[in-house]
């Protein structure tokens, strides 16, 4: 039986729509086979928009950069497939170099395969790389299509074509077309990234964090190689906008020679400058660098250069044959190559070193030494010497009340001896940003307000202890009232501090572990006051029912107490190892940092 005319129609207008709707989103996998989007109007012809690719040529393994390019558009989807056969599934995968306006698609059997849009957001300019799988066919051809506005789309522009180095150049190129296709040769493209398999033998090399692999995306990495009378350089780091280094003849900003690479408009330009305090770089007009070469993949930037061990023609280019303080840098661009502030504390080495001289694999820090030992004795004060102490006053007056030291009872003497040392490292770890930074910080926000006011809350706790009234004066009371509440606030405002001061530029723990474990702390000191609060409760109702009974009163007063002090003696064992599990734990940040 045939179909009415009318429901066959119907029926092909679904089957060839189907394959993919109008997603601003751009998760059309739908159309991995055809292409169409179904936006129910027919593709316009001829095309607007090009297809670049930065090479003719390919081998397996191979990254070929491909741009797509053309008056404003909000669609796209890029894929490339057998030169030989357009209509089979897609060849190889890609990878992104923006990941606002590009997504990964994956067609069929094969990861990444295709590239497509992010949102409606209006382009002209999208730059992807092609990786060549090792079973490519021997010429393969890049195919986009492209929306500009819902019912105006192209399908499948044809891109150039490119082949393996086996195929003859003289074979036509098929489905090409003048309107569509662009290509265009650079010699500055990078097709691999950096490897740090010579580190150490016969390259000079900076890594952060230690024996990192420049290849990965969390990899900070600098090399030197000298060649002769000139030395190749090499440096990488997560960024989309720039990295940078400089030599420095000390561990401050200015009076530096400097070294850009930055982004612009997906493009990387390198930079020479000589640094003159905290004020931004002035770029020389002339730089005196050679071979020079750059790659841009997920959102790692990647520049390579050569240049003389000296330039004494060039003003502010120190010779490469001496020791210097490397420092190295990252930060956000904007599209016409201007550069912002760091947002984090540069990596800076330990010493001074020359990059022409002995080869060596080292690392750096991003935080000052001073600034690291602050953080430090911070952590050991409020974790262990302050809380340490805390717990004891608070609990361990019965369990210690018969034992003396030095004349005292125990329980005041470890407390007081705690708080002395916590006292002690408190002033001496004030005092060291105000050193380092030769007087008050104007950028770490509320934290140095805050520490101040802690300071200041540890100096008066000690004034005051010294008044503190006898055991039966009628002051008493009020006194430890006032000890406690001035405590508990410093305490409480301390925890504050830190959170704050983990996460500012120059010291900058990781995130959000710091967060977690600072929080884990507060609760594992919280949930030990809690439970010691709690058997204290229940050892006094004990004991008051065992008087009621009048039984055995002394006997069994004896015991309860007995089973009481071992129990808080065992729950401070406890609390201290957990204590020093944290400390440790926030001391091996820092020394990572």
């Amino acid at each position: 039986m045939e179909l009415p005319d009318f429901t066959f129609s119907v029926w092909m207008f679904i089957c060839f729509c189907a394959s993919v709707d109008g997603y601003p989103s751009g998760k059309v996998r739908q159309a991995c086979t055809s292409m169409i989007p179904c936006h129910g109007t027919s593709p316009q012809l001829p095309p607007e928009h090009t297809i670049m690719v930065n090479g003719t040529e390919f081998n397996p393994g191979d990254n070929i950069e491909v741009i797509l390019s053309g008056p404003e558009f909000e669609g796209f989807f890029i894929q490339a497939r057998d030169a030989e056969n357009l209509d089979g599934p897609a060849v190889g995968s890609f990878m992104l170099v923006d990941r606002r306006h590009s997504q990964l698609l994956t067609c069929g059997h094969t990861k990444n395969s295709a590239v497509s849009h992010t949102s409606k957001a209006k382009k002209k300019y999208i730059k992807v790389y092609w990786i060549a799988p090792g079973d490519a066919p021997k010429r393969v051809q890049f195919l986009a299509t492209v929306v500009k506005k819902y019912k105006i789309f192209w399908v499948k522009i044809p891109g150039p074509i490119v082949s393996q180095p086996s195929v003859l150049s003289s074979t036509p190129l098929l489905h090409v077309t003048s309107e569509a296709v662009s290509t265009s040769h650079s010699d500055s493209f990078l097709s691999k990234p950096f490897n740090a398999s010579a580190c150490g033998s016969m390259k000079f090399c900076i890594r952060n964090p230690s024996n990192c692999d420049p290849g990965s995306g969390s990899c900070f990495f600098l090399s030197f190689q000298q060649e002769e009378s000139s030395v190749f350089i090499e440096m990488s780091g997560p960024s989309e906008g720039y990295l940078a280094f400089a030599l420095s003849h000390d561990q401050w900003m200015g009076g530096d020679d400097a070294y850009m690479c930055v982004n612009e408009d997906y493009h990387v330009h390198v930079h020479t400058a000589y640094l003159k305090g905290r004020s931004p770089p002035d770029w020389d007009s002339e730089n005196g660098l050679e071979d020079v070469s750059w790659r841009l993949v997920d959102g790692v930037l990647q520049c390579s250069f050569r240049r003389r061990v000296h330039l004494p023609t060039y003003k502010g280019r120190f010779n490469l044959d001496a020791s210097y303080y490397i420092f190295m840098a990252h930060g956000k661009a904007s599209e016409d190559g201007l550069i912002h502030k760091h947002h984090r504390q540069p990596l800076i080495t330990s010493g001074i070193y020359n990059v022409t001289g002995v080869p060596q694999d080292i690392g750096g820090s991003r935080s000052p030494q001073l600034i690291k030992l602050h953080g430090a004795l911070m952590f050991v004060v409020w974790i262990t010497t302050v809380s340490i102490g805390v717990i004891v006053a608070r609990f361990f007056k019965p369990v210690w009340s018969h034992s003396f030291l030095f004349g005292k009872e125990m329980w005041f003497q470890v407390h007081r001896m705690l708080m002395l040392i916590a006292v002690m490292l408190t002033s001496i770890s004030f005092a060291l940003p105000f050193m380092y930074r030769g007087g008050w910080s104007q950028e770490a926000g509320f934290h140095p307000y805050l520490g101040s006011t802690v300071m200041a809350l540890t100096i008066f706790q000690v004034f005051v202890a010294g008044f503190r009234p006898s055991h039966h004066a009628p002051r008493r009371q009020l006194f430890n009232w006032f000890h406690w509440s001035t405590g508990t606030t410093a305490r409480i405002l301390a925890v504050v501090t830190m959170f704050l001061g983990m996460d500012l530029p120059a010291l900058d723990l990781p995130d959000p572990w710091d967060t977690y474990t600072m929080i884990g702390f507060v609760v594992w000191h919280v949930s030990i006051d809690i439970l010691l609060e709690i058997h204290s409760y229940c050892l006094v109702r004990k004991v008051e029912v065992i008087e009621d009974d009048r039984i055995q009163i002394l006997q069994s007063l004896t015991s309860a107490e007995a089973e009481g002090y071992l129990f808080k003696q065992i729950v401070l064992t406890i609390y201290i190892c957990g204590n020093v599990v944290f400390l440790i734990a926030f001391l091996a940040a820092i020394n990572k940092i």
